[in-house]
Order: C-alpha cells, then structure tokens, then sequence
C-alpha cells in the first residue's frame, strides 16, 4: 500500500484548504510557518497531507487569511484516530465479542492495563506520537475497557507469561499499581488471569502473543500483532493451530489462584 493510502483523506483536504486560503490571501508559506511557529517543511507537509494539520496551523490560517472560521471548522475532522489503522478490524470484532482468549508474552493485555500503564508505554512510542494522540490513544485503550464489566457478560481469559510482569514499563510504582489492578480484575466472575512462569512451555510462550475470539454467530477469530502490523484470520488451520498452542500454554500456566498469589508476591515486592 502506497504512502498517501495511509494517510486520511481529511488530513489531505483540509491541508489543501489552508495552502488554498493562504494563496487566495496572498500570504506566503513563509508567513505561516513564522505565525504558527513551525518550520517551514513541518507547514509544508501539513497542507500537503503528509502531516495531520494541528489546530495551532489552522489557528494561525485563520488568522492570517481571515477566513472566518471556515479553517478552524476542519478540527472536528481531523481528531487523532483512537486506533492505529492495522488494528481497526481486530477492534470491532474484540466490541462484539462473547469470548476472547489471549496470550501476553511481553506486555500486560490492553485490555487490562491501568491508565498510567498505558501512558508509559505509549510515551515511549517510536516513533513519537504527539501529545494530542498520546492523549487520544490511551483513552481510547482505557475506554475499551468497559467491556469487561459489560451485561451481557462475556468471557475473558488472559495468560500473561512473567517476563511482561517484569518488564518495569514506567517504573516500580507504576507496576505495583497495575499488580494490584490486575488482582482487582481477576476477582470478576468473567474473568480468569493466568501466569505462565518463565522456564515453563518454552516454545510455546517465546512464538509470540496472540489473541481467539468469538462473535455472537459463533465465528472464530485469531489476531496476531506485530510492529505496525495486525493479521485478523479466520483461517481454519491457524485457528487450529493457534488454539492448540493457547491450550497448552495455558495448561502449563499456574491455576488461577497461584497466579494471584504469584502477582501479589510480585506487588509487595516493589
């Protein structure tokens, strides 16, 4: 897929719109980029597409051009995207789901993070996101969430393998808060957190993460998620595969409760 093909139109259209206004208003590229307080190709990229125009340009478009509010009227079109593109299938089917089973080699789940969590690991993303979608990001990621307390309940099942719990991602009392979230969250009936100690179904656990999920139709899913990258299948031998993988890894996982005893050790050891 081509460069401009990941890009939103609208970033696109309303980039087009400010160089359209500034030339109208005979007003240089030079001129914005100084009243906006960006760079010269920063501005060029912007009204080019290749950069989502920011309010602090459009702001300073209207400014310049006078345009009446008909530049400021783009911001409403031009909100971070809650989700990165390859994710946004996975997403919907994970809303509509009555069961998901995943498999966390790293990272703890998403779907179980605390909020600080999440800031921390997605502030050291590379590269960088802007604050607006670092913001946008880790709501959407705290928003989807929700589902776990959802009636009709579904089911959850997380194994998470311990190198991810000692992956101190934003420090020692940002872990300990999520141990104890993550204790919180394995009390809901619906939900079973499982640790797969290190030493433990080697082969299995370092194949990397991975996620099955139903639909209401009964439709299976795997999600497997990369470096910029997610593959939503349906394909009967990876999901026969993948789901023979889950069921051993979660046989050599510790039972639900010396999990808890497992993370609450952990916890009282930070």
């Amino acid at each position: 897929m081509g460069a401009n093909a990941e890009r939103p139109m609208a970033w696109r259209y309303c980039g087009n719109q400010v160089k359209l206004w500034r030339e109208r208003s005979g007003v240089s590229r030079e001129q914005l980029a100084e009243e906006s307080n960006y760079d010269l190709e920063t501005v060029k990229s912007m009204e080019l597409g290749r950069r989502r125009p920011t309010y602090t340009l459009l702001n300073a478009g209207e400014t310049l051009c006078d345009a009446r509010g008909m530049l400021l009227a783009a911001t409403a079109f031009l909100k971070p995207e809650k989700f990165p593109s390859h994710a946004k299938e996975f997403m919907a089917v994970e809303d509509e789901a009555i069961a998901l089973h995943a498999y966390s080699a790293l990272l703890i789940p998403g779907l179980l993070q605390t909020p600080a969590y999440a800031q921390a690991l997605m502030a050291d993303h590379c590269p960088p996101f802007s604050d607006d979608v670092l913001d946008e990001r880790v709501a959407a990621r705290i928003e989807r969430q929700g589902k776990l307390t959802r009636n009709p309940p579904a089911l959850f099942g997380f194994v998470i393998y311990e190198a991810a719990l000692r992956t101190l991602v934003g420090g020692e009392e940002v872990m300990k808060n999520q141990f104890h979230h993550l204790l919180a969250v394995g009390k809901l009936r619906n939900v079973s957190i499982q640790v797969l100690p290190v030493g433990r179904g080697a082969h299995s656990a370092l194949a990397g993460p991975f996620i099955l999920l139903e639909t209401p139709e009964h439709q299976h899913y795997a999600y497997v998620e990369g470096h910029e990258s997610g593959m939503l299948s349906t394909d009967a031998e990876r999901l026969s595969v993948l789901t023979q993988r889950h069921g051993m890894i979660r046989m050599q996982a510790l039972g639900v409760e010396d999990s808890a005893r497992f993370i609450s050790t952990m916890a009282e050891a930070l």
